[in-house]
């Protein structure tokens, strides 16, 4: 059985979420209507996974959080509405240590359960199979000055202003536990680092465009939402756009990043799966590095494995810094990976290949 707690302070989400998990069979429920009341059953319950709410009363989700990870870490998977608030609240919540979130769509709160009963079971099973990691981010990162409120990046070579640099690309494929080892590996990278970077993180849409603000902040290379047709420059990292897919095309002869609606035949969106396969068709297969981090599932194991088989290289995330080790297994047991490796020493790998 999964002991599950469930913290919401509208009777009703938690009527629905418990008659959601319940007829799973294999969950034993718990509720709390606020912070305070889900600090004391994650101490008495003693839950392995805990739902989460943000705005409650009396005690907010983030101060709930916060407590429950100081005194007895858990795996929490965040309810977070999907609005600007919610995802800088969302982002902040993975920083503090909660493993996965699933957005809240609008409408009756009935409606809303059903669209996202399928996803939030398996973003909870997934959970309880979590390996936490502690608390904060950005071991070893150097956020940069700031000014007025403003960060100040150092300006990029002009070298590198100029396209891409020897022609390298680096595909970063992410899910569950993502944003928080994104937030570990991409802060390493110097300003001079001479490959565009490719991020496939698997996230709803709402949420990407503050995510790629937060890395901007504290990254030396500038980050951005890829929601249109723009160039691929080196010293960029290019974030998918949450709720669709992201490929890549020549375009006048440049390498060209691009939106398109999300494709019905991939699970998984932004799908890395996609974007390999894009990439394998538009650039040298020996001059790509496809890094595969933390997620469940297996989307993009098979183009990262047939990057390795043309000539790339590949790295799998170890299965002892992974939050969860499904995509990452996937990739190694097809026999996809040169090397397997902690999540905090992607970064340097990636600076030995790119020779700096």
């Amino acid at each position: 059985m999964i002991k599950l707690l469930i913290v919401d302070d509208s009777a009703l989400m938690r009527r629905q979420l418990t008659s959601l998990f319940e007829a799973e069979g294999d969950f034993e429920i718990r509720q709390s209507k606020n912070g305070q009341e889900a600090v004391d059953a994650n101490r008495e319950f003693q839950p392995d996974v805990v739902t989460l709410d943000i705005n409650m009363p009396e005690m907010d989700g983030l101060t709930a959080l916060s407590l429950i990870m100081a005194e007895r870490p858990v795996a929490v998977v965040m309810v977070s509405s999907l609005t600007e608030q919610g995802a800088l609240a969302t982002f902040e919540a993975l920083n503090l240590g909660a493993v996965d979130f699933i957005g809240k769509p609008g409408g009756t709160i009935s409606l809303s359960i059903g669209a996202i009963q399928t996803e939030l079971v398996a973003k909870v099973r997934s959970a309880a199979r979590a390996h936490l990691k502690g608390k904060g981010s950005g071991r070893g990162v150097s956020v940069p000055d700031t000014k007025g409120g403003r960060a100040l990046k150092p300006a990029r070579p002009v070298a590198l202003r100029r396209g891409l640099a020897n022609e390298g690309l680096v595909l970063i494929g992410v899910s569950t536990g993502g944003p928080r080892t994104l937030e570990d590996i991409l802060p390493l990278l110097p300003v001079d680092f001479p490959w565009p970077v490719l991020v496939a993180q698997h996230m709803p849409a709402g949420f990407t465009k503050s995510f790629a603000d937060r890395l901007d902040q504290i990254c030396a290379l500038q980050v951005v939402e890829a929601d249109r047709p723009v160039p691929v420059q080196a010293g960029t990292v290019y974030i998918g756009k949450g709720g669709a897919d992201m490929v890549v095309a020549r375009r006048a002869g440049q390498l060209t990043v691009l939106p398109k609606p999300e494709t019905p035949q991939f699970l998984w969106h932004p799908s890395v799966e996609l974007l390999g396969r894009s990439v394998l068709e538009h650039c040298d297969p020996a001059r790509v590095t496809a890094v595969m981090l933390t997620g469940m599932g297996y989307d993009g194991a098979d183009v990262f494995t047939e990057i390795k088989k043309r000539g790339g290289r590949t790295i799998a995330e170890s299965e002892q810094s992974a939050v969860v080790f499904g995509m990452p297994a996937e990739l190694i047991n097809r026999g996809g990976a040169n090397k397997v490796l902690d999540s905090n020493k992607v970064a340097s790998q990636l600076m030995s290949w790119a020779c700096l």
